[in-house]
């Protein structure tokens, strides 16, 4: 059953992507791969138990109150995003174990793909993430029950103004 659309803060979102892109970065540079897994985890328990962005907390304790970052509330659906982030804390989950089984390559391109497409989202405002949600709704998936904002392709940050007429 589709959901109506709900205010999302999308500077919250961003926050998120920015520290998954510096983490991811920071692990890679200094060789930890334990720092992947660390945020891996954070990614999964916040999409799977807590239905929040894993670095949310960042921004609603620090950044918003010190008025270093505005809200910046867009109708939209939730699920899509965390949907994007479990696939992106999948993707790092198994970067973990092939770092921890000696398979590097494929750990750090793994890693990689997580930061080139949180980096397209925070800079460029498509989430493909979000665009699969999307396609695997029109499909028929089950468990994949909301369309994009009207006016919205699939994947693309939401306008502020949703035209519901």
């Amino acid at each position: 059953m589709m959901n109506p659309l709900e205010p999302v803060d999308h500077s919250a979102l961003k926050v998120n992507q920015l520290l998954i892109i510096l983490l991811s970065l920071l692990a890679f540079i200094l060789n930890v791969p334990l720092l992947v897994a660390l945020v891996a985890l954070l990614m999964l328990s916040a999409s799977l138990l807590l239905k929040r962005a894993a670095f949310g907390w960042v921004y609603h304790l620090f950044l918003k109150p010190l008025g270093w970052i505005k809200p910046d509330l867009i109708p939209d659906h939730r699920e899509p995003h965390l949907f994007a982030q479990g696939v992106g804390g999948t993707f790092l989950a198994i970067a973990t174990v092939c770092l921890l089984s000696g398979w590097f390559v494929a750990g750090w391109i793994l890693t990689w793909i997580v930061i080139v497409l949180a980096a397209l989202n925070l800079f460029g405002g498509f989430c493909l993430g979000c665009a699969m949600y999307y396609w695997f709704h029109r499909l028929g998936i089950p468990g994949f029950t909301q369309s994009p904002p009207e006016g919205t392709l699939p994947g693309f940050r939401p306008r502020k103004e949703v035209n519901h007429g």
